[in-house]
Protein backbone atom coordinates (compact mmCIF):
# COMPACT_ATOMS: atom_id res chain seq x y z
CA UNK A 1 0.00 0.00 0.00
CA UNK A 2 1.52 3.66 -0.84
CA UNK A 3 0.00 6.61 -0.86
CA UNK A 4 0.93 10.65 -1.29
CA UNK A 5 2.87 11.70 1.31
CA UNK A 6 3.46 15.07 -0.80
CA UNK A 7 -0.83 15.51 -0.04
CA UNK A 8 -0.37 14.52 3.62
CA UNK A 9 2.09 17.83 4.37
CA UNK A 10 1.00 21.17 5.45
CA UNK A 11 0.46 23.06 2.22
CA UNK A 12 3.25 25.89 3.85
CA UNK A 13 5.51 22.76 3.77
CA UNK A 14 4.71 21.12 0.10
CA UNK A 15 4.92 24.49 -1.72
CA UNK A 16 8.58 24.84 -0.32
CA UNK A 17 12.24 24.99 -2.51
CA UNK A 18 14.54 23.92 0.43
CA UNK A 19 17.29 26.10 0.89
CA UNK A 20 20.51 25.60 -0.86
CA UNK A 21 23.90 26.58 1.10
CA UNK A 22 26.81 27.16 -1.00
CA UNK A 23 28.77 24.48 -2.31
CA UNK A 24 31.04 22.65 0.38
CA UNK A 25 34.84 22.37 -0.28
CA UNK A 26 35.02 18.48 0.23
CA UNK A 27 31.97 18.23 -1.84
CA UNK A 28 33.75 19.85 -4.90
CA UNK A 29 36.60 17.33 -4.23
CA UNK A 30 34.79 14.96 -4.26
CA UNK A 31 32.80 15.89 -7.35
CA UNK A 32 35.92 17.14 -9.59
CA UNK A 33 38.88 15.13 -7.99
CA UNK A 34 40.25 18.08 -7.25
CA UNK A 35 42.66 18.65 -4.39
CA UNK A 36 43.13 22.49 -4.03
CA UNK A 37 40.31 24.38 -3.56
CA UNK A 38 39.35 27.95 -1.64
CA UNK A 39 35.52 28.77 -0.80
CA UNK A 40 34.16 32.16 -0.81
CA UNK A 41 30.54 31.68 -0.78
CA UNK A 42 29.50 31.32 2.59
CA UNK A 43 30.61 34.57 4.16
CA UNK A 44 32.55 32.76 6.99
CA UNK A 45 35.31 34.36 8.50
CA UNK A 46 38.36 32.77 6.79
CA UNK A 47 40.39 33.16 9.68
CA UNK A 48 39.03 30.33 11.15
CA UNK A 49 38.07 29.77 15.25
CA UNK A 50 40.26 31.93 17.56
CA UNK A 51 43.18 29.84 19.52
CA UNK A 52 41.70 30.81 22.60
CA UNK A 53 38.17 28.92 21.56
CA UNK A 54 39.82 25.73 20.35
CA UNK A 55 41.43 25.74 23.78
CA UNK A 56 38.39 25.88 25.47
CA UNK A 57 36.86 23.58 23.11
CA UNK A 58 39.57 20.94 23.46
CA UNK A 59 39.70 21.25 27.18
CA UNK A 60 35.91 20.19 26.98
CA UNK A 61 35.35 16.47 27.97
CA UNK A 62 31.85 16.05 29.88
CA UNK A 63 30.09 15.30 26.48
CA UNK A 64 27.81 12.62 28.07
CA UNK A 65 25.91 15.21 29.74
CA UNK A 66 22.88 17.32 28.19
CA UNK A 67 24.10 21.25 27.78
CA UNK A 68 22.98 23.96 30.22
CA UNK A 69 18.98 23.99 28.58
CA UNK A 70 18.63 27.80 29.35
CA UNK A 71 22.35 28.64 28.44
CA UNK A 72 22.86 30.89 31.68
CA UNK A 73 26.58 32.10 31.52
CA UNK A 74 26.52 32.52 27.91
CA UNK A 75 23.39 34.86 28.45
CA UNK A 76 24.87 36.41 31.61
CA UNK A 77 27.90 37.60 29.75
CA UNK A 78 25.96 38.31 26.93
CA UNK A 79 23.37 40.80 29.08
CA UNK A 80 27.21 42.35 30.32
CA UNK A 81 27.76 42.98 27.17
CA UNK A 82 24.63 44.70 26.05
CA UNK A 83 23.89 46.08 29.35
CA UNK A 84 20.24 44.17 29.52
CA UNK A 85 19.03 41.83 31.40
CA UNK A 86 18.95 37.98 31.18
CA UNK A 87 15.57 38.22 30.46
CA UNK A 88 16.36 40.08 27.15
CA UNK A 89 17.75 37.02 25.68
CA UNK A 90 17.12 34.31 23.58
CA UNK A 91 19.59 31.80 21.98
CA UNK A 92 19.16 29.81 18.86
CA UNK A 93 20.63 27.36 16.77
CA UNK A 94 22.00 29.91 14.86
CA UNK A 95 20.34 33.18 14.32
CA UNK A 96 18.35 31.59 11.42
CA UNK A 97 16.56 29.10 14.52
CA UNK A 98 15.29 32.67 16.18
CA UNK A 99 13.81 33.37 12.86
CA UNK A 100 11.99 30.39 12.35
CA UNK A 101 10.92 30.71 16.28
CA UNK A 102 9.99 34.34 15.37
CA UNK A 103 7.96 33.03 12.57
CA UNK A 104 6.24 29.91 14.90
CA UNK A 105 5.27 32.32 17.91
CA UNK A 106 3.48 35.43 15.93
CA UNK A 107 2.41 34.51 12.23
CA UNK A 108 -0.65 32.02 11.25
CA UNK A 109 -1.98 31.50 8.18
CA UNK A 110 -4.48 34.71 9.13
CA UNK A 111 -1.02 36.81 8.77
CA UNK A 112 0.97 38.48 6.05
CA UNK A 113 4.65 38.88 6.70
CA UNK A 114 6.88 41.66 5.17
CA UNK A 115 10.21 41.48 3.42
CA UNK A 116 12.66 42.75 0.70
CA UNK A 117 13.03 41.59 -2.55
CA UNK A 118 16.49 40.55 -2.92
CA UNK A 119 16.74 39.96 1.37
CA UNK A 120 17.71 37.03 2.80
CA UNK A 121 16.17 33.73 1.81
CA UNK A 122 15.09 32.47 4.92
CA UNK A 123 13.17 34.66 5.24
CA UNK A 124 10.50 33.66 2.59
CA UNK A 125 10.85 30.21 3.81
CA UNK A 126 9.79 30.81 7.53
CA UNK A 127 6.82 32.30 6.04
CA UNK A 128 5.82 29.48 3.85
CA UNK A 129 6.44 27.02 6.76
CA UNK A 130 4.09 28.50 8.96
CA UNK A 131 1.42 29.20 5.85
CA UNK A 132 2.12 33.43 6.36
CA UNK A 133 1.25 35.01 3.26
CA UNK A 134 4.05 36.96 1.57
CA UNK A 135 4.24 40.68 0.74
CA UNK A 136 7.45 41.47 -0.91
CA UNK A 137 8.66 45.08 -1.34
CA UNK A 138 10.74 46.00 -4.28
CA UNK A 139 14.03 47.48 -3.39
CA UNK A 140 16.15 50.53 -3.60
CA UNK A 141 19.35 50.15 -5.48
CA UNK A 142 19.38 46.49 -4.38
CA UNK A 143 18.59 47.24 -0.73
CA UNK A 144 15.59 48.19 1.41
CA UNK A 145 12.73 50.61 0.71
CA UNK A 146 11.69 51.60 3.99
CA UNK A 147 9.10 53.60 2.74
CA UNK A 148 7.80 51.05 0.79
CA UNK A 149 7.72 48.82 3.62
CA UNK A 150 5.88 50.80 6.05
CA UNK A 151 3.35 51.48 3.48
CA UNK A 152 2.81 47.82 3.03
CA UNK A 153 1.65 47.42 6.72
CA UNK A 154 -1.93 46.55 7.00
CA UNK A 155 -3.78 45.21 9.55
CA UNK A 156 -2.93 41.82 8.74
CA UNK A 157 0.84 42.28 8.55
CA UNK A 158 1.98 39.97 12.05
CA UNK A 159 6.28 40.24 10.73
CA UNK A 160 8.42 42.52 9.66
CA UNK A 161 12.00 41.23 8.38
CA UNK A 162 14.93 43.81 7.42
CA UNK A 163 18.44 42.61 7.38
CA UNK A 164 21.13 45.11 8.17
CA UNK A 165 23.36 44.87 6.31
CA UNK A 166 21.73 42.95 4.04
CA UNK A 167 22.60 39.34 2.75
CA UNK A 168 23.06 38.51 -0.13
CA UNK A 169 23.78 42.62 -1.45
CA UNK A 170 25.62 43.74 1.53
CA UNK A 171 23.27 46.93 1.34
CA UNK A 172 22.26 48.83 4.82
CA UNK A 173 20.02 51.13 5.88
CA UNK A 174 21.01 54.23 8.10
CA UNK A 175 20.35 54.93 11.95
CA UNK A 176 18.29 57.89 11.02
CA UNK A 177 15.62 56.16 8.55
CA UNK A 178 15.45 52.96 10.82
CA UNK A 179 14.79 54.40 13.97
CA UNK A 180 12.15 56.55 12.00
CA UNK A 181 10.26 53.16 10.53
CA UNK A 182 10.08 51.80 13.97
CA UNK A 183 8.65 54.71 15.24
CA UNK A 184 5.60 54.66 12.56
CA UNK A 185 5.01 50.96 12.65
CA UNK A 186 1.81 49.95 14.26
CA UNK A 187 2.18 48.13 17.59
CA UNK A 188 0.73 44.71 16.12
CA UNK A 189 3.31 44.71 14.10
CA UNK A 190 6.78 42.66 15.14
CA UNK A 191 9.90 43.78 13.36
CA UNK A 192 12.85 41.54 13.27
CA UNK A 193 16.17 43.17 12.76
CA UNK A 194 19.04 40.72 11.63
CA UNK A 195 22.16 41.72 12.06
CA UNK A 196 24.34 38.69 11.23
CA UNK A 197 27.27 41.26 9.73
CA UNK A 198 26.81 43.82 12.81
CA UNK A 199 30.81 43.66 13.87
CA UNK A 200 31.63 44.40 10.17
CA UNK A 201 29.32 46.75 9.83
CA UNK A 202 29.87 48.86 13.02
CA UNK A 203 32.80 50.76 11.84
CA UNK A 204 30.09 53.08 9.41
CA UNK A 205 29.57 55.94 11.83
CA UNK A 206 25.23 55.87 10.67
CA UNK A 207 25.05 52.14 11.29
CA UNK A 208 22.68 51.60 13.85
CA UNK A 209 23.02 49.36 16.80
CA UNK A 210 19.29 48.21 17.06
CA UNK A 211 20.38 46.32 20.53
CA UNK A 212 20.16 49.77 22.35
CA UNK A 213 16.27 50.60 21.31
CA UNK A 214 14.76 47.24 22.40
CA UNK A 215 13.41 49.12 25.65
CA UNK A 216 12.58 51.67 23.41
CA UNK A 217 10.25 49.03 21.24
CA UNK A 218 8.75 46.21 22.63
CA UNK A 219 7.96 45.05 19.25
CA UNK A 220 11.41 44.77 18.15
CA UNK A 221 14.08 41.80 18.18
CA UNK A 222 16.99 42.19 16.92
CA UNK A 223 19.46 38.95 15.78
CA UNK A 224 23.12 38.41 15.73
CA UNK A 225 25.25 35.16 15.69
CA UNK A 226 29.10 33.49 16.35
CA UNK A 227 28.61 32.17 12.66
CA UNK A 228 30.43 35.41 10.79
CA UNK A 229 33.01 37.59 12.85
CA UNK A 230 33.22 35.21 15.30
CA UNK A 231 34.40 32.28 13.35
CA UNK A 232 31.80 29.65 14.87
CA UNK A 233 29.85 28.68 12.13
CA UNK A 234 30.06 24.83 12.27
CA UNK A 235 28.92 24.80 16.09
CA UNK A 236 25.38 26.86 14.70
CA UNK A 237 25.02 29.37 17.85
CA UNK A 238 23.31 33.06 17.68
CA UNK A 239 20.63 34.95 19.67
CA UNK A 240 18.40 37.38 20.07
CA UNK A 241 17.64 40.65 22.03
CA UNK A 242 13.94 41.79 22.48
CA UNK A 243 11.56 42.63 25.64
CA UNK A 244 11.31 39.95 27.87
CA UNK A 245 7.81 38.92 27.02
CA UNK A 246 8.93 38.25 23.65
CA UNK A 247 11.59 36.29 25.10
CA UNK A 248 8.79 34.54 26.92
CA UNK A 249 7.19 33.73 23.79
CA UNK A 250 10.03 32.67 21.64
CA UNK A 251 10.98 30.20 24.52
CA UNK A 252 7.62 28.85 24.00
CA UNK A 253 8.71 27.13 20.82
CA UNK A 254 12.52 26.65 21.24
CA UNK A 255 13.75 23.91 20.94
CA UNK A 256 14.58 21.47 23.97
CA UNK A 257 19.04 21.86 24.49
CA UNK A 258 18.87 23.84 20.99
CA UNK A 259 22.65 24.47 21.31
CA UNK A 260 25.09 22.33 21.96
CA UNK A 261 27.64 22.43 24.86
CA UNK A 262 30.80 22.85 22.70
CA UNK A 263 28.87 25.73 20.91
CA UNK A 264 28.13 27.49 24.74
CA UNK A 265 31.42 27.41 25.84
CA UNK A 266 33.03 28.70 22.25
CA UNK A 267 30.77 31.12 21.99
CA UNK A 268 31.36 32.56 25.59
CA UNK A 269 35.16 32.48 25.21
CA UNK A 270 34.61 34.14 21.95
CA UNK A 271 32.65 37.33 23.23
CA UNK A 272 36.20 37.94 25.26
CA UNK A 273 38.55 37.62 22.47
CA UNK A 274 38.48 41.34 21.25
CA UNK A 275 41.61 41.12 19.76
CA UNK A 276 39.80 38.23 17.20
CA UNK A 277 37.26 40.68 16.16
CA UNK A 278 39.65 43.50 16.03
CA UNK A 279 41.54 41.55 13.56
CA UNK A 280 38.58 39.84 11.92
CA UNK A 281 37.60 43.39 10.68
CA UNK A 282 40.92 44.33 9.64
CA UNK A 283 41.51 41.28 7.34
CA UNK A 284 38.06 42.33 6.12
CA UNK A 285 38.53 45.88 5.18
CA UNK A 286 42.08 44.70 3.98
CA UNK A 287 40.08 41.37 1.71
CA UNK A 288 37.25 44.33 0.81
CA UNK A 289 39.90 47.01 -1.39
CA UNK A 290 41.60 43.77 -2.71
CA UNK A 291 38.16 42.70 -4.45
CA UNK A 292 36.84 45.69 -5.16
CA UNK A 293 39.96 47.40 -7.06
CA UNK A 294 40.19 44.36 -9.24
CA UNK A 295 36.80 44.73 -10.30
CA UNK A 296 37.25 48.32 -11.16
CA UNK A 297 40.20 47.23 -13.49
CA UNK A 298 38.18 44.52 -14.84
CA UNK A 299 35.29 47.02 -15.31
CA UNK A 300 32.96 45.26 -13.34
CA UNK A 301 30.14 46.56 -11.58
CA UNK A 302 29.96 45.70 -7.73
CA UNK A 303 27.36 46.61 -5.14
CA UNK A 304 29.13 48.62 -2.47
CA UNK A 305 29.13 46.29 0.93
CA UNK A 306 29.03 46.63 4.72
CA UNK A 307 29.25 42.81 4.91
CA UNK A 308 32.43 40.81 4.81
CA UNK A 309 30.92 39.49 0.56
CA UNK A 310 30.48 41.68 -2.44
CA UNK A 311 28.18 41.41 -5.11
CA UNK A 312 29.39 41.47 -8.58
CA UNK A 313 27.73 42.31 -11.84
CA UNK A 314 28.45 40.59 -14.95
CA UNK A 315 25.69 41.81 -17.08
CA UNK A 316 24.65 38.31 -18.17
CA UNK A 317 23.82 35.65 -16.66
CA UNK A 318 27.05 34.53 -14.42
CA UNK A 319 26.40 30.83 -14.29
CA UNK A 320 29.26 30.16 -16.08
CA UNK A 321 31.03 31.84 -14.57
CA UNK A 322 30.56 30.06 -11.31
CA UNK A 323 30.99 26.97 -13.11
CA UNK A 324 34.38 27.86 -14.93
CA UNK A 325 35.69 28.74 -11.06
CA UNK A 326 34.41 25.88 -9.85
CA UNK A 327 36.53 23.51 -12.59
CA UNK A 328 39.40 25.89 -10.82
CA UNK A 329 38.76 25.17 -7.34
CA UNK A 330 36.91 28.59 -6.47
CA UNK A 331 33.72 28.44 -4.95
CA UNK A 332 31.88 31.02 -5.27
CA UNK A 333 27.91 31.96 -5.02
CA UNK A 334 25.33 31.82 -7.92
CA UNK A 335 22.23 34.44 -6.30
CA UNK A 336 19.50 33.34 -9.18
CA UNK A 337 17.65 32.24 -6.46
CA UNK A 338 17.64 35.69 -5.08
CA UNK A 339 16.57 36.86 -8.65
CA UNK A 340 20.09 38.56 -9.06
CA UNK A 341 20.60 36.17 -12.12
CA UNK A 342 23.74 38.32 -13.24
CA UNK A 343 25.35 38.50 -10.06
CA UNK A 344 28.03 36.13 -8.04
CA UNK A 345 28.58 37.11 -4.80
CA UNK A 346 32.07 36.20 -3.35
CA UNK A 347 33.20 36.16 0.56
CA UNK A 348 36.41 37.81 1.59
CA UNK A 349 38.87 35.72 1.90
CA UNK A 350 42.60 36.08 3.29
CA UNK A 351 44.66 37.45 0.87
CA UNK A 352 46.02 34.08 -1.10
CA UNK A 353 42.46 33.18 -1.22
CA UNK A 354 41.25 36.50 -2.40
CA UNK A 355 44.73 36.52 -4.73
CA UNK A 356 43.63 33.41 -6.51
CA UNK A 357 40.12 34.51 -6.85
CA UNK A 358 41.07 37.61 -8.73
CA UNK A 359 43.77 35.67 -10.32
CA UNK A 360 41.27 33.25 -12.22
CA UNK A 361 38.28 35.80 -12.71
CA UNK A 362 41.14 37.71 -14.65
CA UNK A 363 41.78 35.13 -17.18
CA UNK A 364 38.18 34.57 -18.08
CA UNK A 365 37.53 37.89 -18.30
CA UNK A 366 40.66 38.24 -20.44
CA UNK A 367 39.56 35.60 -22.98
CA UNK A 368 35.77 36.77 -22.93
CA UNK A 369 37.31 40.06 -23.89
CA UNK A 370 39.27 38.63 -26.49
CA UNK A 371 36.60 36.68 -28.22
Amino acid sequence: MSCDLFSLASPGVSGLEPYRPGKSIKELQRELGLDEVIKLASNENPLGPSQNVLDAISATKDLSRYPDGNGFYLKKKLAEKHNVDIENITLGNGSNDILEMVARAFVTDQHEVIYSKHSFAVYPLVTQAVGGKHTVTPANNWGHDLDAMLASVNDSTRLMFIANPNNPTGTWVDRKNLRNLLEQIPSHVIVLVDEAYFEYANIEEQYPDCSLWINDFNNLIVTRTFSKAYGLAALRIGYSLSHPDVANLLNRVRQPFNNNGLALVAADVALEDTDYIKNSIKLNQFGMGQLTRAFDDMGLEYIPSKGNFLCVNFEQPAIKIYESLLKLGVIVRPIFDYDMPNHLRVTIGVEPENNKFIKELEKMMAKRTSL
